[in-house]
């Protein structure tokens, strides 16, 4: 059948749609990625692909999810405040069917940058660069670099892109914030912990860069060539600016 390259995001190069699949180097993590992947199918949860073993190149397959990716400019699939609350649910539920999940033995994950806890297998790009509204099927794709984490790093990622991208006004932000925390359902103590982690795991992206770009590492290098780094940092700076705006949101 054709394979039709799919392009977007940082690390896709040989991924491609052969009919109703998705086809992609595979690497000692895939056979992890796949068993949390089957576990989710498993309870229930649809927002992600299923996967679909490996074909006989020795690439991974996995279900092909049609629709359109959010990112960028397309959080306007529902209104802005319905996307908020779609996104905290669809996190929360996929942080609740993976709570049961039990990596095989000897799992292998791809760690890019590493977690405040292992709490649960989190996905650690749960972004609209990776989300694929498709009717009402809402689904994150790109499940390679999932790896041990915790609730609140997951969301406090997803609070950062979804909800608090500088270039809106500061009422919008904080506004979209309280939809998306309480749709997820966080109380006062996970809130309070939720704010302490926003501008560190925001300024961890930045921190990745830079080291991957003075080992000459890539797609990072060119990213951080870009002026990715500053504009990471750029973002965490406004987050800790900003931090009583995003605490009034959340607690009052």
């Amino acid at each position: 059948m054709e394979e039709i390259p799919l392009t977007g995001g940082n690390m896709n190069a040989g991924v491609v749609r052969v009919g109703d699949t998705v086809r992609r180097p595979a690497g000692s993590w895939t056979p992890s990625v796949h068993a949390l992947l089957a576990h989710l199918h498993s309870v229930g949860f649809r927002g992600a692909p299923r996967p679909l073993g490996l074909d006989e190149r020795g690439r991974e397959v996995l279900e092909f999810i049609s629709g359109e990716v959010t990112w960028p400019g397309r959080t306007d699939l529902l209104e802005p405040d319905a996307t908020m609350i779609a996104v905290g649910r669809l996190v929360r539920d996929f942080h609740d069917a993976v709570a049961g999940f039990v990596p095989p033995p000897g799992a292998s994950w791809q760690v890019l940058i590493p977690a405040d806890g292992a709490e649960i297998i989190a996905h650690h790009d749960l972004a609209p660069w990776n989300l694929v509204v498709d009717g009402p099927r809402w689904a994150f794709i790109d499940w390679d670099t999932a790896a041990p984490g915790t609730r609140l790093w997951d969301l406090a990622y997803t609070a950062q892109t979804f909800a608090l991208l500088p270039e809106r006004v500061l009422p919008t932000q904080a506004a979209r914030l309280r939809l998306l925390i309480d749709a997820y359902g966080l109380d006062e103590r996970q809130r309070r912990e939720l704010l302490r982690l926003l501008a560190p795991r925001t300024r961890s992206m930045r921190d990745f860069l830079a080291v991957q770009a003075e080992a000459g590492t890539e797609p990072w290098t060119t990213l951080w060539n870009e002026g990715h780094g500053d504009d990471w940092q750029a973002q965490a700076d406004h987050l800790e600016r900003h931090h009583e705006t995003w605490e009034r949101a959340l607690l009052t």
